[in-house]
């Protein structure tokens, strides 16, 4: 199984932004501790601050991953470039937020994404990454 993980703006900054909304833990940190918990999974990790990577990643895995987590961050809110790539792609796209989008401000609590995804995860800490590998293990047997 292939799951591909992508992450939008200022992700990569986890541990160190806002760790009373983000954590301390650095994503780099918490993927180590993804793949060695799902050694059977072939995981790949993609983060870009810039609208156009991120749908370039999409498209360029969206045809052979067996599933893609995607946390776009506050392109969720603005992208209908984003949500038009999960839409053109094969592969089921799962939409994770480590924060509860709808207990901050108001303009968070649109997504321009959700309606092409097959769920979407918000709230739980990093822990929402894990919750949507572990749909995929359940669902793609």
């Amino acid at each position: 199984m292939k799951i591909h993980i992508i992450n939008g703006p200022n992700l990569n900054l986890l541990g160190k932004r806002e760790p009373e909304v983000y954590g301390d833990r650095t994503f780099e940190a918490f993927f180590e501790a993804l793949q060695n918990r799902y050694p059977q999974v072939a995981l790949s990790y993609f983060q870009s601050n810039i609208e156009g990577e991120i749908i370039n990643s999409l498209q360029q895995e969206g045809f052979s991953a067996n599933g893609i987590v995607l946390n776009a961050g506050a392109y969720t809110h603005t992208s209908i470039g984003i949500g038009d790539a999960i839409a053109a792609i094969d592969s089921p796209v799962i939409e994770v937020h480590i924060s509860n989008i709808y207990a901050r401000e108001a303009y968070r609590h649109q997504s321009l994404l959700a309606g092409k995804c097959v769920g979407v995860i918000s709230g739980l800490g990093l822990d929402s990454y894990r919750l949507a590998i572990e749909y995929f293990l359940n669902t793609m047997d």
